[in-house]
């Protein structure tokens, strides 16, 4: 009866759902952005994001870290939404627990979505990004949770940071809205 009740809490599971359409808005990036979510390589992080995205957490959260030739940071639920401090961007999470670290084979390839952390392993939460191009020194380091599968010319257009660190100037680009999609 055990074995039943767990299955059909999987099935009523966002983590079953086959990835993210991510309308996106702003100086650089408009239009749709689809990922291919890899439940079966990261299923804590995948379950995790789907929850964040299936309540609206990341409605209006802003591209708050993008450096030229390597990534799009986005995802802080907490200080991240537009209209907010955006000095604060980048530094927090949700209200949900930290993620044990789900390493995987999966190369860091253009297109491929990373969660992102602190030092620890073991600290990511909310907070996403996606590679412009091959980032081979992350592999084994942070987790792989999907692939962008449409919409990589409106990844290429989000505003780009400044610096080392690519913290956005003035207005970023935001997630208007995501949704779970099968």
């Amino acid at each position: 009866m055990r074995k039943l009740a767990f299955a059909f809490s999987l099935l009523a599971s966002p983590a079953l759902a086959a990835g993210l359409q991510i309308e996106v808005a702003g100086e650089g990036a408009n239009g749709t952005i689809t990922i291919d979510l890899l439940e079966d390589v990261a299923p804590g992080h995948v379950e995790q994001i789907t929850g964040l995205a299936a309540e609206g957490a990341y409605n209006d959260v802003v591209f708050h870290r993008v450096i030229d030739g390597f990534m799009a940071q986005t995802g802080d639920v907490q200080f991240g939404k537009m209209g907010g401090d955006m000095r604060m961007a980048g530094r927090g999470g949700s209200d949900r627990p930290d993620l044990a670290a789900e390493f995987s084979n999966e190369p860091f390839e253009r297109g491929i979505v990373g969660m992102a952390r602190a030092q620890d392993p073991d600290s990511a939460n909310s907070q996403f990004f996606i590679m412009f191009a091959p980032g081979y020194f992350l592999n084994g380091q942070y987790t792989v949770i999907g692939r962008v599968t449409e919409g990589m010319d409106v990844v290429d257009a989000i505003k780009r940071g400044e610096g080392r660190n690519g913290a956005v100037v003035g207005a970023p680009d935001r997630m208007v809205s995501v949704t779970v999609i099968d």
